[in-house]
């Protein structure tokens, strides 16, 4: 099946080395995993192998819903690219590029068949925009 793909991407102010950490670490994770100030994500579980899990749990912070993100390991390249297949079939890859202004991490992804494209790649970068004030303030 043929997808479309989505591409978002952020330069972190910071090395490689800590954006690595503050993106695959779980107690990171949990800190930036959301696209809004209404949501959070009180759990994540990262095992970085091939074949491991990747899980965060999403919600409202009002409990007014809530999801659960899973994907397993294709490819991990440790320090460098990461490549999962999500629950659903749809692939991403997330990569990790030392610059002279800190570390681009780029995300690609399938797109899903259900919201428009432009929500989904607004919705991913938000994530990603949030990974970027986290990780240079902390």
């Amino acid at each position: 099946m043929l997808q479309n793909r989505i591409t978002v991407a952020a330069t972190v102010a910071e090395a490689k080395h800590k954006v690595w950490q503050y993106y695959t670490l779980p107690d990171h994770i949990t800190q930036w995993n959301f696209a809004s100030p209404d949501w959070h994500c009180p759990a994540a579980s990262n095992e970085l192998v091939v074949g491991g899990t990747y899980r965060a749990t999403m919600q409202a912070k009002d409990g007014s819903m809530g999801f659960d993100f899973e994907a397993v390991y294709e490819e991990v390249t440790l320090g460098s690219s990461l490549t999962y297949r999500i629950t659903d079939g749809r692939q991403a890859t997330i990569q990790f590029a030392e610059t002279g202004a800190g570390t681009q991490v780029t995300i690609v992804f399938d797109a899903e068949q259900i919201h428009a494209p432009e929500l989904q790649q607004a919705g991913w970068q938000a994530i990603l925009n949030n990974f970027k004030a986290y990780t240079e303030s902390n």
